[in-house]
C-alpha cells in the first residue's frame, strides 16, 4: 500500500534515510518495519526562520516493494522521407520543435549560426582568455542556445505555459539527474547540459532529421504573404512553406532582416542593470542565518524584489556558487551573465540586479520604430565596451562605493575571467537607471542585511534578460499575423523567458505547424 504524506524536518534528517524513515514513522504511526521505501516527490527549503526546515512532499511504500521505474522517452519514428520543417536556432526552443516534428512524423531541418557544443568550448576560451568575439559561437549563439553554458536552470514563474514535467522528463530521458523532478528549483548545471544537449542532437539525427551547425539564415523568400523558404549565407536556398523561427534574444540581424522587410515586429518592454557579485559564504549568512551553512545545506539562492520610484528593480537569474561570463554577440560591446556548475561549489555567488524598462524609456530611439528597445540595449553595451577600455574588460565598481557614487581605488579579484576597470557607474547607464540602482540596493539592504557591503562588486551591464522586440503571432494558429507558414518561437521572439518555457513553446510551435 502507499500513502502519501508532506513532512518538515530537519536538513540533515532530509539527507539521511533511516532517519527520515523514523521520523515518519513516528508522526504517521506506521510501524518502523512495514515501511519498505519512501520516495520523495517534492523537495523545498523554508528558511524563513533560524531553525531551517526541509519540506517534502514523499510517497511511502508499507509491506510493498518500491520498484523504480525508469523514465521512458517517446517513440520517435523514423522521418528520413516525411514532410520537412524548418527550424532556424538550436536552443531550446528550436530542439524541442524538432524533437515534436519527428514524434508527429515530420521531418525537421534545423539551422544553426553557430557550432555544435564541444566546438563552441574553444570560442568561450577565446572571448575569455584573448577578448575575441565570434559573432556565430559564443555564450548566447550555438547547439543549445544562450542556456547551454549559461547555468541550465529549469523552473519557470509561469504555471500556464504548459506542461513543465513533460520537459523536465524528456531532459532526463535525455540524460539530467531524476533530482530535477523532485527540486522545488531545478538546475542542471552547465558542465552537464552539454552532453544533454548533443544526445538530443543524436536522436534528431538517428531518426532522419538534419542539423545544419555554422549556418546562418541571411533572408526569408516571401510571396504573398506566406514563407516560401529561407536564404542562407553561401547564397544557397532551402524552400519549404514551414519555417519555425526560434532565434534566441540576441538575434539582432534576424529583428533587423525582419524590418527591412517589413515584416511586422514590435518594440518590447525587457529589463536591464548589472550583475553583482557576493561571496557565497555572506549570502549563506545571510539567507540561512548562521555563521557557517552546514553540509546538509545547499549554498543559499536569493530572490528580491522591490519599487523603487515606481520602478520595479530586481533579482534576475541568480547562480549561487557560480560565475560571471562575457556574453558578448559582437566585438565593440561588452554583456555580463552568470552560471552556475552543477554542485554550484565556486566561492563567490552572483546575480543580475535588473530595472524595469517601458516602452516610454526608449523615445530617443524612437528613429528606429519597433527596433528602439534593441538600439537602447546596443547602446548601453557599446558604451560600457568604451568604458572599460575596448575590451572584454567590463566596468566594475564595489557595491557601497556606487550608492555614494564613489569610483572605487582599488577592485578584489571577481569570477569574471576578462577583467575589470574601475568606473563610475552613471558613465555607463542613464541617469533614470543610475539612481534606481543606487537607491534599490539601499532598499535591499534593508531585507537582506550586510548585502550592500563593499566586498561586493559590480559589474555592467546585465542587458540580455530577455528579448527587446516581439514578432507577433495568431494566439490561435501560432503564426505570424502576416505571414502565413512562419512561426516566432521562444525568447527571440518575445514569448518564454528561460530553458523550460522556450522548450514548451517549441513543442506548441512544432503542433501548431503539423497541424495546418
Amino acid at each position: 500500500m502507499q500513502h502519501e504524506f508532506t513532512i518538515q524536518v530537519s536538513p540533515e534528517t532530509a539527507a539521511n534515510p533511516n532517519q527520515l524513515k523514523y521520523q515518519v514513522s513516528k508522526k504517521n504511526k506506521i510501524p518502523l518495519e512495514e515501511i519498505k521505501h519512501i520516495q520523495i516527490l517534492k523537495r523545498s527549503i523554508d528558511a524563513r526562520q533560524r531553525a531551517i526546515k526541509i519540506n517534502l512532499k514523499i510517497n511511502v511504500f508499507v509491506n510493498e516493494v518500491y520498484a523504480e521505474a525508469p523514465i521512458q522517452l517517446p517513440i520517435y519514428p523514423d522521418v528520413s522521407n516525411a514532410s520537412e520543417i524548418i527550424i532556424v536556432g538550436a536552443g531550446p526552443a528550436g530542439l524541442f520543435a524538432a524533437l515534436r516534428s519527428i514524434e508527429l512524423g515530420f521531418k525537421p531541418i534545423v539551422l544553426e549560426r553557430g557550432k555544435d557544443v564541444r566546438a563552441r568550448r574553444r570560442d568561450l576560451k577565446a572571448i575569455n582568455r584573448d577578448h575575441i568575439v565570434n559573432e556565430d559561437s559564443n555564450y548566447c549563439f550555438g547547439e543549445g542556445g544562450a542556456g547551454t553554458y549559461s547555468d541550465g536552470k529549469l523552473y519557470t514563474r509561469s504555471k500556464k505555459r504548459g506542461d513543465v514535467h513533460r520537459i523536465l522528463k524528456l531532459l532526463v530521458g535525455f540524460g539530467a539527474t531524476d533530482q530535477i523532478l523532485v527540486e522545488a528549483h531545478p538546475h542542471i548545471g552547465t558542465n552537464k547540459l552539454p552532453d544533454i544537449i548533443a544526445s538530443i542532437r543524436k536522436k534528431i539525427i538517428e531518426c532522419g532529421g538534419v542539423i545544419h551547425f555554422e549556418t546562418r539564415v541571411t533572408d526569408f523568400e516571401i510571396k504573398n504573404n506566406e514563407i516560401n523558404g529561407v536564404t542562407l549565407q553561401d547564397g544557397s536556398k532551402i524552400l519549404t512553406n514551414k519555417v519555425i523561427l526560434a532565434t534566441g534574444h540576441s538575434a539582432r540581424d534576424i529583428f533587423e532582416l525582419l524590418y527591412k522587410k517589413k515584416v511586422a515586429i514590435e518594440a518590447k518592454p525587457f529589463a536591464l542593470g548589472v550583475r553583482v557579485e557576493h561571496s557565497q559564504q555572506l549570502i549563506d549568512q545571510i539567507q540561512y542565518k548562521c555563521e557557517v551553512r552546514g553540509p546538509y545545506l545547499p549554498p543559499s539562492p536569493y530572490s528580491i524584489v522591490k519599487q523603487v520610484g515606481g520602478r520595479g528593480m530586481y533579482s534576475f537569474c541568480m547562480c549561487p556558487g557560480g560565475v560571471i561570463a562575457p556574453c558578448a554577440t559582437k566585438p565593440g560591446e561588452v554583456v555580463t551573465n552568470g552560471w552556475s556548475p552543477s554542485k554550484r561549489d565556486q566561492p563567490t555567488s552572483n546575480s543580475g540586479i535588473v530595472v524595469e524598462l517601458r516602452l516610454d524609456d526608449f523615445k530617443e530611439y524612437a528613429k528606429y520604430g519597433p527596433l528602439a528597445a534593441m538600439y537602447f540595449q546596443k547602446n548601453i553595451e557599446q558604451q560600457a565596451w568604451r568604458v572599460g577600455g575596448e575590451t572584454q574588460k567590463v566596468p566594475a565598481q564595489r557595491l557601497l562605493d556606487m550608492t555614494q557614487g564613489k569610483v572605487s581605488t582599488h577592485l578584489p579579484d571577481t569570477s569574471y575571467k576578462p577583467g575589470l576597470t574601475s568606473a563610475d557607474m552613471s558613465t555607463v547607464f542613464p541617469e533614470f537607471i543610475h539612481k534606481t540602482l543606487q537607491y534599490g540596493f539601499k532598499a535591499f539592504d534593508k531585507s537582506m542585511r550586510g548585502y550592500l557591503t563593499n566586498e561586493a562588486v559590480v559589474h555592467a551591464p546585465e542587458s540580455r534578460t530577455s528579448s527587446p522586440v516581439r514578432i507577433p503571432r495568431d494566439w490561435k494558429t501560432l503564426e505570424h499575423t502576416q505571414v502565413k507558414g512562419l512561426y516566432p518561437c521562444g525568447e527571440g521572439a518575445g514569448y518564454a523567458g528561460g530553458i523550460i518555457s522556450a522548450a514548451i513553446d517549441g513543442e506548441k510551435c512544432a503542433e501548431a505547424c503539423v497541424k495546418k
